[in-house]
């Protein structure tokens, strides 16, 4: 197993910079704004040894109610799955009451700790460490996670007891574990719903739009399958958002849970039963249809109303969703874990469509059952003639077709052809592309080539003058 190493700290001393220099990417969000990470955010680090990295938000051990008390709470929880704790303080501000409070809690966990001087850049070390001594946790190592000034040899005195682990090929993995993204409008229920999932309270689930602020990656297993939920921020409309600091990190946050559509093989898109089905749900839906991903729905906070409101939310879902006709939806209430083993189920349905491999053979034979069932109109000179067809790609499944004219088949015969593979594969859960590729033609090679009006003009003069030159 990789060992685990996880980053406290209190807010805003550069954990997630950290993080990101760590890991080799730029996963975690980072501003100069305190608790802007709140959840516990794993990556693989990059380094001589593997490792698993954990960022987590800034630790507030006094903090006994509200968002910051939950983000304490996973700090925790990060720190008892620890093999190994760095913690940063930083230079700049010098040792603050709260680093003292949490050294304490941290000499408490039995976990090594090693302590990490940040921001620290043109700074004498020595001169840096000699203050933080004081917090009784071994040498103090000055670092700059933002410039990589002793980074490496802070993870080399990390990682020194850990034995080198094997990393095991993840591509045999890709098409045997779903990803899957949790999407929704802010305080749909999308957290609550990833730990129903998960049946522990992996991210923080609170009563507040915003909440989530970055795309978090759980990991989880049911039934002997392996699954990755990507929970996301709330995404709501541009004219919503305001122009400050946190306008900007909803900004990124949006742009994160969009990514994340582009990450995953199967979106969950969650609606609230208790708000009205928004322009913004079907806007969400269309990204996700148009970005080809397989896609569930699930409604939830359906617990609670009365039949007639229920008869209401699913005549205006039937209206505003008529062009999911693909996809399943589940009325669930994550908060009290109904309807969710539905949920689950149509999920593997759909990553399995997403992921099917079908043979040439077969789509050529429903090709031509489909022409013979009805024929492309003829277009132009020409009647378009579809010959055969071939996958050409999953996630989503593409057909090409091949033949003669086909760049005159309309929108309405490609969505009929869809329609046709989809039923006769039984892909339910995800979008099917069919795309059409022209034969080309053997004799087109020998046609004359057709001339610029220049070229026709200045034939025409040659000619003209050779009649009177000559009399030709």
């Amino acid at each position: 197993m990789k060992p685990t190493i996880v980053l406290v700290g209190r807010p805003n001393v550069g954990k997630s910079t950290l993080f990101n220099r760590l890991t080799r990417s730029r996963d975690a969000l980072v501003h100069d704004l305190p608790g802007l990470t709140r959840d516990r955010h794993y990556g693989h680090g990059r380094l001589d040894k593997p490792c698993l990295i954990v960022d987590t938000g800034g630790f507030e051990p006094v903090v006994d109610s509200g968002i910051l008390a939950e983000m304490a709470k996973q700090t925790l929880q990060a720190v008892d799955e620890a093999d190994a704790i760095v913690f940063l303080v930083d230079a700049r501000a010098g040792v603050a009451p709260q680093d003292k409070m949490i050294a304490e809690r941290l000499r408490r966990s039995g976990r090594p700790v090693f302590l990490a001087v940040n921001k620290a850049e043109g700074m004498l070390p020595d001169v840096v460490a000699a203050e933080f001594f004081e917090l009784s946790l071994g040498q103090p190592i000055a670092i700059s996670g933002a410039h990589g000034e002793g980074v490496r040899a802070l993870m080399d005195i990390v990682l020194a007891d850990f034995p080198d682990t094997e990393t095991p090929s993840l591509t045999d993995l890709d098409d045997e574990r779903p990803r899957i993204a949790i999407l929704g409008r802010p305080n749909v229920g999308k957290s609550t719903l990833v730990n129903a999932l998960v049946g522990e309270e992996r991210v923080i689930a609170f009563d507040l739009p915003g909440t989530t602020r970055d795309s978090i990656e759980v990991e989880f297993e049911r039934h002997g399958r392996q699954y990755t939920l990507i929970d996301t921020a709330g995404v709501r409309r541009k004219g919503r958002i305001d122009n400050d600091d946190l306008g900007a990190i909803e900004k990124y946050s949006v742009i994160k849970a969009l990514q994340a559509v582009e990450a995953a093989n199967v979106c969950v898109l969650v609606l609230d039963a208790q708000q009205e089905i928004s322009d913004q749900d079907a806007h969400l839906a269309g990204f996700i249809l148009e970005a080809g991903r397989a896609l569930v729905v699930a409604i939830n906070k359906w617990d609670g109303l009365d039949g007639y409101t229920r008869d209401r939310i699913k005549l205006e879902i039937g209206r505003r969703f008529v062009f999911l006709n693909f996809a399943r939806f589940h009325y669930v209430s994550a908060l009290h874990g109904q309807g969710l083993g539905g949920v689950l189920k149509s999920v593997n349905e759909a990553f399995a469509a997403a992921m099917a491999k079908l043979p040439t053979p077969k789509l050529t034979d429903i090709l031509h059952a489909a022409v013979d069932k009805h024929a492309p109109h003829k277009s132009g000179l020409f009647r378009p003639k579809p010959k055969y067809a071939h996958q050409g790609g999953k996630n989503p499944p593409v057909i090409v077709v091949h033949g003669n004219h086909l760049e005159g088949i309309p929108k309405s015969y490609q969505r009929y052809l869809e329609n046709t593979f989809r039923e006769a594969f039984d892909l339910q859960g995800t979008p099917l592309r069919v795309e059409f590729k022209a034969n080309d033609n053997p004799y087109e090679a020998n046609k004359p080539k057709s001339m610029t009006q220049r070229e026709a003009n200045k034939a025409r003069r040659e000619r003209r003058h050779r009649r009177k030159t000559f009399g030709e």
